[in-house]
């Protein structure tokens, strides 16, 4: 086993939300069989989520260091992810993490890391680390098809995208230029310039194959270095999930390619009329389906009262609800849903 003073030590600090620290933790696992050790600096309610997701084999390479934010009656230490977080708390708990600032530095003063990867959208922690001599990269969570699109739509409004096969309606394009003329227009701290403006590196979780001509054009049009880290897609491999295997042995019921799987993300919450106009629609189409269906924290809403009268009766043994976290991967890779 090599040392820790043989090993390059990175920090890692995400974003809180369990769709950001996910890929965070695949690239740690990806850097730690490249004689990497990482630490993955986040508030307790997010690391609770990945302790549990660590194999044994990178216990000696993959740390987890707390992140302490401030509470507050409106912000409790639960409430310190974005997981189940109501809509508008997320400003508090954006404002709340940059109080954490100072302890923030102290973890990099102490750990004297090599490199720290941080997320794109927490450009104040590249700023702390070049005022401790730290280099610093960024990580863009997601694909670059999409990042190329909402970068020429910032940097060249007006001029169409030079590759027609991405394009939105005059609604959806109207709602994301809107989106982000309203992130420019909000207070900005003074850490912070933009991802694209500060740093020369960019990490993209995705890969030449699938995103090359796209990587391709974001290094065109910002100037900028964009690394390709690979598809960072968990291995459910590791999953011992008892909830999963029920699923699992549901879907093996299914014939191949017969089931939709349904799901919103962590961060959005349909609203009633929402859930029930889906629902109309997962019955009218007589297609087997799971449907994460999700409430905020402290919501006290049921399914059965969200659904409409009846639906799960009608629907029978074609549909599962899951009020919690699911395997993605498992389940859009079972043949009953898309894997060939």
């Amino acid at each position: 086993m090599v040392s820790d003073k043989e090993c390059v030590k990175v920090v890692m600090l995400p974003w809180l939300a369990h769709g950001h620290i996910t890929p965070f933790l695949e690239l740690a696992k990806r850097l730690s069989g490249r004689n990497f050790l990482c630490y993955i600096c986040s508030t307790p309610a997010n690391l609770t989520f990945i302790a549990n997701k660590i194999p044994q084999k990178y216990s000696t390479t993959i740390h987890l260091l707390h992140l302490h934010l401030p509470s507050s009656p409106d912000l409790p230490p639960h409430y310190q992810t974005t997981n189940g977080l109501p809509l508008h708390l997320h400003s508090a708990l954006r404002s709340a993490l940059r109080t954490a600032k100072p302890d923030f530095s102290n973890i990099l003063t102490a750990l004297q890391p090599h490199l720290l990867i941080h997320d794109i959208v927490l450009q104040w922690a590249g700023a702390i680390a070049s005022k401790n001599n730290i280099p610093s990269v960024a990580f863009f969570t997601s694909g670059a098809t999409m990042l190329s699109y909402f970068c020429h739509l910032g940097e060249r409004p007006g001029v169409e995208f030079p590759y027609p096969a991405i394009r939105l309606t005059e609604f959806e394009l109207s709602m994301a230029v809107g989106t982000l003329e309203s992130s420019k227009s909000e207070d900005k701290d003074p850490d912070e310039e933009t991802g694209w403006n500060s740093g020369r590196t960019i990490i993209v979780n995705s890969s030449r194959e699938i995103d090359g001509k796209y990587i391709d054009y974001l290094s065109e049009l910002l100037n900028k270095e964009f690394i390709p880290a690979g598809c960072l897609v968990r291995d459910y491999g590791d999953d011992h999930d008892v909830d999963d295997a029920v699923l699992m042995e549901w879907l093996s019921q299914k014939d191949k390619f017969s089931c939709v799987f349904v799901s919103f993300g962590t961060e959005y919450f349909l609203k009633k009329e929402e859930i029930e106009e889906v629902a109309y629609g997962l019955e009218l189409s007589n297609v087997n389906f799971i449907w994460i269906i999700r409430f905020p924290k402290g919501d006290g809403t049921t399914v059965e009262e969200a659904l409409p009268a009846g639906f799960l009766e009608r629907v029978g043994g074609r549909g599962r609800i899951v009020e919690k976290w699911a395997s993605q991967a498992k389940i859009l890779t079972h043949p009953s849903v898309g894997d060939s």
